[in-house]
């Protein structure tokens, strides 16, 4: 009689940083095709993939950023789903709703965009905090509760939320709640004259309003490149580092609300992903100093006087960075693969 072979095939082995640095990297050079000229929005958008977060994409009309995020569903090979928030958008718009089906005479479960795994929440800010609330749950928890049954969300699960200035006719403010779950907050910038003519050329040439982006990875590969992050280490200095700069938001003198310790957990979370996407396992203190504004300005309020004399929380945090005293590390090589 034949003999079966009943041995188990040995699991993948695990990437090394480097290995998931630089397919994290391939990915950005691919969407750098379509977004031109924004290397550090990139940059920043991938460093909250990786960290399990989601993300804030905050500036004027017309900058790129609803290109963004649908260049990062498309190369990254996820499930995408779109929500335009509008003043009259309901909860049950985001998360589903159960309805009655005549058919079987039960309650049937209709789920929402939220069920997917990248979800555009394009100009959060211009619907009711009301059903801005709505994706609380969804962001912190990766599950949605309707008429009393929870129900998981895809893993992976990221949020990339667009959102115009507060200025803008039309449009509420997040409310500090909404605002501290998100994980970075990224700004796009206007172009410089040399990349604007860099993006009208690729126009010209393309015959077509957008590029079209290969896919470079899958779900799978998101949720290996995040296992990564979590093997990274992380010294007690940096630690120490981290909770002074978020201390350092609670008692500036001009702020009236600082960071939570979930902006500590963020700010963390981003280094070790910094240091994946340079092939490191470990952190270096410029991980988390570079990191500090993106991660914490959005979770802290100035006070009300400083709103006149147009100060903005970016400016306040990069005060306290400069303050701060940066700890030193003997890490400098990267290690090898």
């Amino acid at each position: 009689m034949r003999k079966i072979d009943v041995t188990h095939p040995s699991p993948p082995r695990p990437l090394t940083p480097r290995q998931a640095g630089e397919q994290a990297s391939a990915v950005l050079r691919e969407i750098g095709r379509a977004v031109v000229g924004k290397q550090d929005a990139l940059e920043l958008v991938m460093l909250g993939v990786l960290a399990r977060g989601h993300v804030l994409v905050e500036d004027l009309p017309g900058l790129g950023k609803t290109l963004l995020a649908r260049s990062f569903a498309t190369t990254l090979g996820l499930d995408f789903r779109r929500i335009q928030f509008t003043p009259d958008l309901l909860p049950s718009d985001v998360t589903g709703a159960s309805l009655y089906d005549q058919r079987t005479g039960e309650m049937v479960f209709h789920p929402g965009p939220v069920f997917t795994h990248l979800l555009l929440a394009d100009e959060i800010n211009r619907t009711p905090p009301k059903t801005q609330a709505a994706l609380l749950e969804a962001m912190a928890e990766s599950q949605v509760t309707v008429d009393g049954a929870t129900r998981p969300l895809a893993d992976p699960f990221l949020v990339v939320a667009t959102a115009n200035p507060i200025e803008y006719e039309g449009t509420y403010s997040l409310p500090e709640a909404q605002l501290d779950r998100f994980q970075i907050r990224v700004r796009m910038g206007y172009p410089a004259a040399g990349e604007e003519v860099s993006i009208l050329r690729a126009r010209v040439e393309r015959a077509a309003p957008e590029a079209v982006l290969g896919t470079l990875a899958s779900p799978a590969d998101v949720v290996a490149w995040r296992d990564v992050v979590e093997r990274v280490e992380i010294d007690d200095d940096l630690l120490a580092y981290a909770v002074a700069l978020v201390g350092a938001t609670r008692e500036h003198p001009q702020i009236s609300i600082g960071a939570s310790p979930r902006g500590g957990l963020a700010l963390v979370q981003l280094a070790r992903a910094r240091a994946v996407l340079d092939g490191r396992d470990y952190v270096v203190p410029e991980d988390v100093k570079s990191l500090a504004v993106p991660a914490l300005a959005h979770r802290v309020s100035l006070r009300p006087e400083l709103w006149v004399r147009e100060v903005s929380t970016d400016d306040v945090l990069r005060e306290i960075v400069d303050h701060v005293g940066t700890p030193t590390t003997r890490r400098t090589a990267a290690v090898p693969s």
